[in-house]
């Protein structure tokens, strides 16, 4: 596809998932009730913090998507397809947990085995829950395959053989969105362990991008003062520390095929990190103590190289710092995202948030940022996206208006 014509969109952060009657029927039989009871007591916890201000928001929040269909989107095909082209986004990488707001009528995935999955998890229900949700989001995205990239939950932590065997499953089952493991990995191996490496060989062979998204924060503050502002401060530095341990650890060199997305953590931050980890590899005055030799252990480049090669930023619903910033962070390594269906995304009026963040972003950047970058990462077929692009994506006028 040449630099003309109107947008392909691509989303690289959307979420979907079933009810949890639907999800059931997905988990292994001899794990049922115990799903029941999971959802029993989710339910419960609910209702007991529901606050005046979240009734509220509830209140709002269903009244603007009630013409979108809902929540149904998150499962329903032909809805979350009719929604897709009213955006005009043409496809999208799906990860789980649909409802991360409290709103009702989706569920989690399985035994929390999604976003909020950590190594501490419980090893055989996590496994549990990410084969039932990879095998409810393989059937899913084959209703349209050319234009969903499902991402496979692997709880690689627990058990590596089995996660290898999971990775192979989620490519045969057509989940080309590739995998995302636990963002952070608890009391198990950290990531940089060379206990990894059949791993991360293996999602490199088959071509699946591994992926930590944002979600798990701190669980050392109990229920003090500040816990959801310390929370939303500090969630995106649990889904950035893979990052450096990949870097630093000489992952990327090892398996310097393997492809890494950071999703819906922004990537404002990114350019410091990097910064002044190339720094140390340099050697600047405050290496002087140690010698840069113990910075550079393993690595043949700069860790900042190893990010351009290796690593993109799935920003999700960027903010005007990120757009400011993008040539720091890399035009190539940048991917939006609507977030759909939650309602901190821009759904259900993504048009007109493009148009306000890349309105003055000039077209090369623009094209590449918002669908050509995913295109490459996640292997999605061009050519016959065109059709879908040609029908519903926007134009250069509809996204930069006189600016184009």
């Amino acid at each position: 596809m040449t630099q003309s014509g109107k947008y392909l969109l691509i989303s690289t952060d959307t979420h979907a998932g079933p009810p949890p009657e639907q999800y059931r029927e997905y988990v292994d039989p001899a794990y049922r009730t115990l799903f029941d009871d999971a959802q029993a007591a989710e339910q419960a916890l609910r209702e007991d913090i529901q606050l005046d201000e979240h009734r509220k928001f509830l209140a709002e929040w269903n009244s603007e998507i009630g013409d979108h269909g809902g929540m149904t989107g998150a499962w329903d095909s032909a809805v979350r397809q009719k929604e897709m082209d009213d955006a005009g986004i043409a496809a999208e990488v799906i990860f789980p947990d649909a409802d991360a707001a409290g709103i009702g009528g989706v569920a989690k995935t399985p035994f929390n085995a999604g976003l909020g999955s950590t190594g501490d998890n419980d090893p055989i229900l996590a496994t549990v829950g990410a084969v039932a949700h990879n095998r409810w989001l393989a059937e899913f995205c084959a209703l349209s395959p050319g234009r969903r990239a499902g991402v496979a939950v692997i709880a690689v932590p627990h058990d590596l053989d089995k996660s290898i065997r999971e990775v192979e499953a989620a490519a045969d089952s057509g989940l080309r969105g590739g995998v995302m493991i636990p963002a952070r990995w608890g009391s198990q191996r950290p990531y940089n362990d060379p206990f990894y490496d059949p791993f991360w060989e293996a999602c490199a062979a088959l071509q699946m991008p591994v992926t930590t998204h944002s979600g798990v924060g701190p669980d050392d503050y109990g229920m003090t003062p500040g816990l959801t502002a310390i929370y939303a401060t500090e969630a995106y530095w649990w889904a950035a520390r893979p990052l450096w341990a990949l870097i630093l650890g000489g992952v990327f060199e090892r398996h310097p095929t393997m492809r890494y997305v950071l999703a819906e953590n922004g990537a404002w931050w990114a350019p410091d990190i990097l910064t002044r980890m190339d720094s140390k590899w340099v050697g600047d005055h405050a290496t002087r103590k140690f010698g840069p030799a113990v910075f550079r252990s393993g690595l043949t480049m700069m860790p900042s190289e190893y990010v351009a090669r290796n690593c993109w930023f799935a920003a999700s619903v960027m903010g005007p710092v990120e757009i400011d910033r993008r040539a720091a962070i890399g035009v190539d390594n940048l991917m939006w995202g609507d977030d759909f269906p939650h309602p901190e995304g821009t759904w259900p009026h993504t048009r007109e948030w493009i148009q306000n963040r890349f309105a003055a972003v000039p077209e090369p950047d623009a094209r590449r940022i918002l669908g050509l970058n995913a295109a490459e990462v996640y292997r999605f077929d061009i050519d016959a996206l065109a059709p879908i692009v040609e029908r519903i994506g926007p134009s250069p006028i509809e996204i930069h208006g006189g600016i184009a």
